[in-house]
């Protein structure tokens, strides 16, 4: 006796974008986002490699010897203060600099959106995670906080923006996404899109 199967027991993969999201107007919203986001991980690599003087001044800048993520991790003063001087060395310098890059680039490209939405994901988690409780100090005696929301901050909205853009296939609009999917390497390894 053979089992049968139903078509409804398989799980049917969209191969597009345009099978998501039918609207042709909030596919260009997605891939304006999709840019914007990977604009904000490539400019934040920029300016920690060259020391463009925003977030980084040039002194400090990874060609000049500075330590992107040693100079973060060194500052944080929350309780995970401990867990994160793990990587408080070059490894993890390097590490930061490469999910910063990597991130940057594959969003900007369209291509590789599931990787980057869960190295991003994970990054904006540590990031959290190291700022927690969120911009609080201790003045005279006092937990003054500089947060409106001890919860929820810029690093959540950065994530979703990421994951939004990876499981709508953002990349297909305005990127190389439709290209890259279509990789034999990447059709047979789907999460690889």
């Amino acid at each position: 006796m053979s089992a049968t199967t139903h078509p409804s027991q398989y799980r049917v993969e969209a191969e597009t974008q345009e099978s998501i999201v039918t609207r042709p107007g909030v596919r260009k919203v997605l891939a304006v986002a999709r840019v914007v986001i990977g604009f904000t991980f490539l400019w934040a690599f920029l300016d920690k490699l060259f020391g463009l003087g925003f977030a980084t001044p040039s002194a400090r800048a990874w060609i000049n010897g500075g330590t992107p993520a040693q100079g973060f991790i060194k500052g944080i003063d929350g309780p995970f203060h401990d867990v994160f001087q793990i990587v408080a060395n070059p490894v993890g310098d390097w590490l930061f600099m490469a999910g910063l890059l990597g991130i940057g680039v594959a969003m900007i490209a369209g291509a590789g959106l599931r990787i980057a939405a869960v190295a991003g994901t994970l990054l904006m988690l540590f990031m959290f995670m190291a700022e927690w409780p969120a911009a609080t100090t201790l003045v005279d005696g006092k937990v003054v906080s500089g947060s409106t929301n001890p919860i929820v901050d810029s690093h959540w909205h950065e994530a979703l923006l990421l994951i939004i853009s990876a499981v709508t296939l953002a990349g297909d609009t305005w990127g190389l996404g439709k290209w890259w999917g279509n990789l034999g390497f990447v059709r047979k390894h789907r999460w690889l899109r």
